[in-house]
């Protein structure tokens, strides 16, 4: 792009010779010809161009029929201004991975053709965004890929997208359609260096909230793996995922487009090679139903939920003793597979603590996605064989992780935060809030496409909960999903931070909340007034719901060394040491956690409360 345009022109150019053929007498003839060219793409794309000049002033009509897929598309667009000399004819570009039809002083409009899909995915420019300046009222054709020829003058010119100007453009553009196209040619078709990518990602922490019909998180992980897997294997773009949509229901203001199917070409040639065996490729897949191809984590969904919370805790408690299932303990070595995978390549330093943990909510994901992306290959790329395949596979879930570190990495960088996050005697900066308001988009991308984060992710979020929310929203977000209490996080707030009541408050508002398997490990290890109260009002709630409707004598419980006349403590104690004494002992494994531990923690915490000192 030079500038604000969305082609550049190279100055080289070549002077054609005419030999005997005089464009300008048959002008008049060819405005009233079909205009039709037929383009051909590197990765075996085959697509025939055309446009009839239009009788209706204001409104022009072009298809492109896209034959390696199976269908075409049709659209009209109503210009915005016409004048007697301008143009009428729509003229086509072949860019290989797109092309380009052009109404100089109208529209720019750039058509993909690997994926056609949605209309999002192409990109709709008018105005100023349109103008190609050495393209102006003359007639071009596109007789080479990358090149057109300026009939009148007999120049041809090198033609291609602009990385520059398409940055740019993701950056000025305020509709859905053009930001999502220009960031999926971005993603897709420009080579990821650095610099990209980081342009990229500030441009989504800039723009979380701006963009409503896609989510650029979504769409930067998975269009940035599909690129960077891809050339990995032969036919692997037709097995991922190229995009996180699945519809588009969005519109491009000025254009209509209607779609019709139509007969797929017959090829018939032997070892074929290069474009002809690509394209014979690509019209296999659209006899089988290429959309039905790629991978989905529906099913991946489906056996997250089914592994209960309850098998899961067993699985964490039983580890060392090798009683869980054997296809449990596959899924956890893939996992450790993938983290291993990821520790051999040359990264650069992490980001404290992501990887530095273990989350076994986390490791459990990442496996099961592995089982079920390979099986997903092998049904496809059975001629790969078993050990390209399980490496691809390794590299697609390492890659997806560092992806999101990369996220979590520039933005760290960017609001220029460090390790401060685990002091929690201050509150957080304007910049920590961002950091956490882009962390929560983070969580809720991952979660919509049931995709893992590295391990120590929600160690650091809620960090940083911890640090920047006032206590009722941190405890909103904690009972609502966004936030997820970690054993190291945990252990800092209780540990580090002194007993003011206002932190009490906190430190017993999380202590309630702690799932079954982090609670035992708190309440054994804590030593806090706190602590004791909470084992107490559990022991309370589980010796009564095993009450139920039986009825017993009622013999006199282990009391305190001094008697206390305290009317419901006792007849509570009277009815616990009655459940008991049936042999009903919730805390087998804490001999001290009885009857007597309940009402000595109970008087202990009434007389704080009424502030009268405990002996």
């Amino acid at each position: 792009l030079e500038s604000h345009l969305d082609i550049s022109v190279d100055d080289t150019h070549v002077k054609l010779v005419n030999f005997g053929y005089d464009y300008c007498q048959d002008q008049d003839v060819a405005s009233k010809s079909l205009n039709l060219q037929v383009f051909t793409s590197k990765a075996g794309g085959l697509c025939v161009c055309c446009s009839l000049a239009s009788d209706i002033p204001d409104e022009i009509t072009y298809s492109i029929h896209f034959l390696h897929k199976g269908y075409n598309k049709t659209f009209t667009v109503s210009l915005e201004r016409t004048e007697s000399h301008q143009l009428k004819e729509v003229a086509f570009m072949n860019l290989d991975n797109y092309v380009a039809a052009y109404l100089p002083g109208q529209f720019l409009h750039l058509l993909n053709i690997q994926h056609p899909d949605l209309l999002c995915h192409s990109l709709f420019l008018t105005g100023e965004d349109a103008r190609i300046d050495r393209l102006q009222n003359c007639c071009i054709r596109s007789p080479l890929m990358s090149t057109v020829l300026d009939c009148h003058q007999g120049n041809m010119y090198a033609v291609s997208i602009s990385g520059s100007a398409l940055l740019q453009l993701l950056q000025n553009s305020k509709q859905d359609s053009e930001r999502l196209a220009a960031l999926h040619c971005a993603l897709l078709y420009f080579e990821h260096t650095d610099n990209l990518e980081m342009q990229i990602i500030w441009w989504i922490s800039e723009n979380l909230s701006t963009c409503h019909s896609f989510d650029p998180i979504q769409e930067f992980i998975i269009a940035s793996l599909y690129c960077r897997m891809c050339p990995e294997t032969h036919d692997l773009h037709k097995l991922l995922p190229y995009t996180s949509l699945l519809d588009w229901i969005g519109i491009i203001p000025g254009v209509t487009c209607t779609t019709d199917i139509i007969s797929i070409p017959m090829l018939k040639f032997q070892n074929s090679k290069g474009f002809w065996e690509k394209l014979n490729s690509n019209l296999e897949s659209v006899k089988y139903a290429e959309p039905h191809l790629h991978y989905h984590n529906n099913v991946l969904r489906r056996e997250w939920q089914n592994l209960s919370e309850e098998d899961f805790c067993l699985f964490i408690n039983q580890r060392e003793e090798r009683r869980t299932t054997a296809y449990l303990r596959n899924i956890f070595e893939n996992a450790k597979k993938v983290l291993s995978h990821l520790d051999s390549w040359n990264s650069e330093e992490r980001l404290a603590p992501l990887f530095q943990e273990e989350d076994y909510q986390q490791q459990l994901l990442m496996g099961l996605m592995v089982s079920q992306l390979k099986d997903h290959l092998m049904r496809h790329l059975q001629y790969v064989g078993k050990k390209k395949i399980d490496q691809i596979v390794l590299d697609y879930v390492a890659n997806l992780l560092n992806l999101v570190h990369r996220i979590m990495k520039e933005v760290w960088r960017r609001y220029q935060l460090h390790s401060c996050i685990f002091c929690f005697d201050e509150r957080g900066s304007t910049g920590e809030f961002a950091v956490f308001h882009i962390m929560s988009r983070i969580l809720e991308a991952a979660t919509s496409m049931c995709m893992p984060l590295p391990p120590g992710f929600h160690t650091l979020h809620l960090g940083l909960g911890v640090r920047c929310l006032p206590l009722h929203t941190l405890l909103h977000y904690i009972d609502n999903g966004v936030l997820h209490l970690t054993e190291t996080c945990v252990w800092k707030v209780l540990k580090d931070l002194d007993n003011t009541e206002k932190n009490e408050k906190l430190k017993f508002s999380i202590a309630m909340r702690l799932p079954e398997a982090l609670g035992q490990k708190v309440h054994q290890f804590w030593n806090h007034p706190i602590n004791a109260n909470l084992i107490a009002q559990k022991y309370v709630k589980l010796l009564l719901e095993k009450l139920g409707s039986r009825k017993c004598g009622r013999p006199v419980p282990e009391r305190l060394s001094v008697p206390v006349e305290f009317l419901p403590l006792n007849y509570l104690t009277n009815v616990l040491a009655e459940i008991e004494n049936e042999g009903v002992d919730p805390y087998e494994k804490q001999d001290h956690v009885n009857v007597r531990f309940v009402e000595e923690t109970a008087l202990r915490h009434t007389m704080t409360l009424l502030g009268i000192k405990y002996s």
